[in-house]
């Protein structure tokens, strides 16, 4: 009985959460553009398909590869946003990556920002990452990852990366999940130089379900992920000089930027993402004393968090399931930089 009443209070979160969502969505103040206004195909060319109004685009994986574009330009900080519908059924060992990087560019000590979506076997849960990498910190990576409070496989939801020279934060629809703000300590670990964005799936069975334990299952390929409502807004630079493209130095972008709201961390976004973390986080760097201890120098302990966690950072409990002890392999920036090469 007891646990029929735990997971029936569950339910009542989540449909709270998702309220939330639904509502928060109508405030998206961000300018929506084709594909060919700023986007080129990356790989697996064969398996990118392009709507006919030229806005919605879908990323397959199969037998032969996976697939995957970019932006056509690198930005100095901006908000990068997409509505994204996930592949259904077993999806075990598939990543879907939705990230701004410039490891081309600054290879040995290049900036990244992920959130990585993670398939799993059916009838669990999707879960999702997020990553952040400053001038090549791969060693010093800062993970979180999250359980789904819907089903990202049913419709579309937005996900967004806000990056600016003070702060990062992490968005799924209006929701701030994940705040990071730039301190004197991270150093060079901060993102800091012009990056691009990046939509991916591939075949990640090395790591992605339950540390590599279950692979990817070709017999329920194409493994289909769905992009729309494709937003950039940010100070566009040139790849060759790394300066700004327009003569104002980026004021425009800047103004156009802070307009978007997604800036301002308002007391009800705090307590949503407040709710969020304590509700759906499974794993974060900030706990895990076994990989760190000492502190990195960007985590604010919050107590009702860190006794939800076990001294490898992972959750102690979810849903009054026991997790597994073991610890997955995170992914890191050689794995996707591969699939490209």
């Amino acid at each position: 009985m007891g646990s029929f009443f735990m997971d029936f209070k569950m339910k009542i979160l989540m449909s709270t959460m998702l309220l939330w969502f639904a509502s928060s969505a109508l405030a998206i103040n961000t300018k929506t553009l084709a594909f060919g206004e700023a986007y080129s195909k990356l790989f697996g060319h064969h398996n990118i398909h392009r709507s006919a109004n030229d806005r919605h685009v879908r990323l397959l994986l199969d037998r032969s590869s996976g697939s995957g574009f970019i932006s056509s330009d690198m930005y100095q900080y901006g908000l990068f946003s997409a509505s994204i519908k996930l592949p259904s059924d077993y999806t075990a060992g598939v990543v879907v990556a939705f990230y701004t990087s410039n490891g081309d560019v600054f290879e040995k000590t290049h900036d990244e920002l992920d959130f990585e979506f993670l398939g799993n076997i059916r009838g669990k849960e999707w879960r999702v990452q997020t990553n952040i990498y400053g001038n090549g910190s791969t060693s010093r990576g800062r993970e979180e990852r999250y359980f789904m409070p819907f089903d990202p496989t049913k419709e579309f939801h937005r996900y967004s990366i806000l990056w600016t020279n003070e702060t990062i934060i992490f968005y799924i629809d209006q929701t701030p999940i994940r705040e990071v703000r730039r301190t004197e300590a991270m150093g060079g670990d901060y993102p800091s130089k012009p990056m691009s964005l990046y939509a991916t799936i591939w075949d990640a069975s090395n790591w992605a379900t339950s540390g590599g334990k279950y692979k990817v299952n070709y017999k329920y390929s194409p493994f289909t992920s769905e992009f729309r409502d494709l937003s950039l807004v940010g100070c566009r630079v040139d790849p060759i000089q790394m300066l700004p493209t327009s003569s104002n130095n980026c004021t425009a972008a800047n103004s156009d930027l802070m307009a978007t709201g997604f800036s301002a961390m308002t007391p009800q976004k705090r307590k949503a993402m407040r709710t969020f973390r304590e509700n759906f986080m499974s794993y974060s760097a900030c706990y895990d004393t076994l990989r760190y201890p000492e502190k990195l120098p960007e985590c604010e302990i919050v107590e009702s968090e860190k006794r939800r966690f076990k001294e490898n950072g992972h959750l102690k409990f979810h849903h009054h399931r026991r997790q597994r002890s073991s610890r997955a392999r995170f992914p890191t920036a050689t794995d996707r930089r591969q699939l490209v090469m």
